[in-house]
């Protein structure tokens, strides 16, 4: 069974090769690609050496089979994947922009991506470590972000640490269900993974400093790894404040990045690496990531991490 848990949305997510290529408009796509937030981190996870696991579900169709086949290929256990005859996988179309921005189009609130129930934290083993919730999924359908704060609150007393990557939109932290549901994981969250945006927004702050002092007024929490992109990444403890630059890529696809550094960071706390360790593994293995094109296609390996961080070419 696993030490790594996350529940969320399985995607596959169907994209254009060329920038500025709007939607709207006919065009070539490539794809389909195994990707979700929640899939990307713990298919990341499993490429790093831990025992992970996904609680989502698919449609019993070719998508549902294509996400299946990668995770179980990466070694994420899929036990809780439920294969729904009624409904087709979730999918994502998506689109990039010259200017570094995307355009997603998304069809999966409906799908059988958001259907999934909490199991009972038997069901996941007697060593889950982490359990990992992404913003994204709360935004997805209320019912499904029900199910994926049961099963939080039911680890959560026994002792497994949450790490949080808010993700949230600006538009949506207007919704009252919405902000309910991030202000709940935030009181349960030990590790917190934001974006500079999504920190002040989850803190109210209008500044780091002070959505980081906010944030640790919450008991819980013990460690705010802070990702800025192309600018670098800041881990804050309680007692420790740790910067550094992004590794130098040539940037094909920043679809996953996030979620990736995600995983690595986690995946360095579960082998008690210092944070300046944890961090540069964190950044290495999104700059894998973003180094090739598609969600989850990024060359991960602790080699490669390696040989990013020494200054070699992966």
């Amino acid at each position: 069974m696993a030490s790594v848990w996350t529940m969320g949305e399985l995607l596959c997510e169907v994209m254009r090769p060329e920038v500025d290529t709007p939607l709207d408009r006919e065009g070539v796509f490539l794809g389909p690609y195994p990707s979700g937030a929640p899939a990307i981190f713990i298919d990341t996870v499993a490429r790093l050496g831990h025992k992970a696991g996904i609680v989502g579900g698919v449609g019993k169709d070719d998508f549902g089979k294509c996400l299946i086949d990668r995770l179980q290929k990466s070694g994420v256990d899929c036990s809780q994947i439920t294969e729904y005859e009624d409904g087709s996988t979730g999918v994502a179309f998506v689109t990039y922009f010259s200017d570094g921005s995307r355009r997603f189009l998304f069809h999966f609130p409906e799908t059988p991506a958001t259907r999934p129930k909490a199991p009972e934290p038997d069901a996941l083993g007697e060593d889950v470590s982490y359990y990992h919730i992404m913003g994204c999924s709360l935004m997805a359908k209320q019912s499904f972000a029900n199910e994926i704060l049961t099963l939080m609150r039911k680890l959560s007393q026994q002792n497994t640490k949450i790490s949080f990557d808010p993700n949230v939109r600006p538009e949506l932290m207007k919704d009252k269900a919405i902000l309910q549901n991030i202000q709940e994981v935030m009181t349960h969250a030990n590790i917190l993974l934001p974006g500079p945006a999504e920190l002040m927004m989850v803190s109210g702050k209008d500044s780091i400093e002070d959505a980081v002092k906010i944030c640790f007024e919450n008991e819980n929490l013990e460690i705010i790894a802070l990702k800025d992109g192309e600018r670098g990444a800041t881990v804050f403890s309680r007692n420790e404040k740790i910067s550094i630059n992004a590794f130098p890529v040539t940037v094909k696809d920043t679809t996953g990045a996030g979620d990736c550094f995600d995983a690595a960071f986690i995946c360095g706390l579960l082998e008690g690496r210092s944070l300046t360790d944890t961090l540069k593994m964190a950044a290495a293995t999104a700059a894998l990531n973003v180094s090739a094109f598609g969600p989850m296609e990024g060359d991960i390996s602790k080699a490669n991490i390696n040989k990013i961080i020494s200054g070699q070419t992966a």
